[in-house]
């Protein structure tokens, strides 16, 4: 791989699950692959589970990670080219990216969108200023519109807790929250679960929440919440705001939020969220406090995705 930017980076989904569920049984075993390589870990926006998990990853392949929280530590940045930066910004992406392409042999960025202007979010010109300048192999941390180490983690504990011959059947369900999300999370899910294509995939919400067709793809679209769950092996909770009417919430039904009462229409469904989740907001305690729930092994799954990736692409630059 030459950058791990969404599910057209990866020449096979299948064989990366594989690799990093190979990492997950022996951790060391490319221990020295990253020798003397340096990720830089950019963040223009807050994380745990990202961050932590690719600094162990980047560790385990004896690489040394360094991370710069731009947004607090570093000089406002213009992302536009040809302005007169005579604003609130002291210093242009060519300049800021090329520089770290000197210091690191692979960059990783994490951004959020805006939720304002929707064509400006969409084209992903944040990270894509980076890759156009940087001149090393780009990772994403999170973008404004995928969060790819994210779902490739989710296809990862999916496939480890799945051991029978038919495929499973995942639900991705809507569930409100107290403020506008992007829909970075459900695009990339949705995405990553029809490159994998080894799952009866389904995606529920309420109407108007329809994500961008280029993501949700051929999955089944379903409005009726219990419909949808009926059966499901693997329900996947998570909140969006609107694309079409974007970055707006429509709808705070709280029916939708997961409950041990929905969670007895599946098949005795695992139960999965990326985090941080908003308690008995989001899903209920009931749940995550439940035998179904695992949250918490999805969340360790984080560090073998991001091993996968970052051994993927110094196997690729050697």
């Amino acid at each position: 791989m030459k950058q791990f930017i969404s599910t057209a980076d990866v020449p096979s989904v299948p064989r990366l699950v594989d690799i990093a569920l190979n990492y997950k049984k022996d951790p060391f075993r490319d221990k020295e692959l990253g020798q003397h390589k340096t990720v830089g870990m950019i963040f223009l926006n807050p994380s745990l589970r990202t961050r932590l998990s690719t600094q162990i990853a980047a560790k385990n392949l004896g690489m040394e990670a360094i991370v710069f929280n731009i947004d607090k530590e570093g000089w406002a940045l213009e992302m536009n080219d040809g302005v007169v930066m005579n604003g609130n910004t002291t210093e242009h992406v060519k300049e800021a990216a090329a520089v770290m392409g000197q210091y690191f042999d692979i960059m990783a960025i994490r951004t959020f969108p805006g939720l304002k202007n929707k064509e400006e979010d969409y084209t992903e010109k944040y990270i894509n200023q980076f890759i156009k300048y940087a001149g090393v192999p780009v990772v994403s941390l999170e973008s404004a519109t995928l969060h790819p180490l994210q779902s490739l983690t989710d296809v990862i504990t999916i496939k480890e807790n799945w051991q029978q011959a038919r495929k499973p059947k995942v639900v991705m369900t809507w569930a409100p929250h107290v403020k506008a999300l992007p829909q970075a999370v459900p695009n990339s899910f949705a995405q990553w679960m029809n490159a994998w294509g080894e799952a009866d995939f389904v995606i529920t919400h309420p109407k108007g929440y329809e994500l961008d067709e280029k993501f949700s793809g051929n999955a089944r679209i379903e409005y009726d919440q219990d419909k949808a769950l009926q059966d499901a092996d693997f329900v996947y909770v998570k909140n969006w705001s609107s694309y079409h009417d974007y970055g707006k919430i429509t709808c705070t039904d709280p029916s939708w939020t997961f409950t041990n009462k929905k969670l007895a229409l599946t098949n005795s469904a695992k139960v999965m969220h990326c985090l941080p989740v908003r308690r008995n907001v989001v899903i209920a305690d009931e749940v995550l406090d439940g035998p179904q729930s695992i949250v918490i092994e999805e969340a360790g799954n984080r560090v073998w995705a991001a091993q996968a990736v970052l051994s993927e692409i110094l196997k690729g630059s050697l």
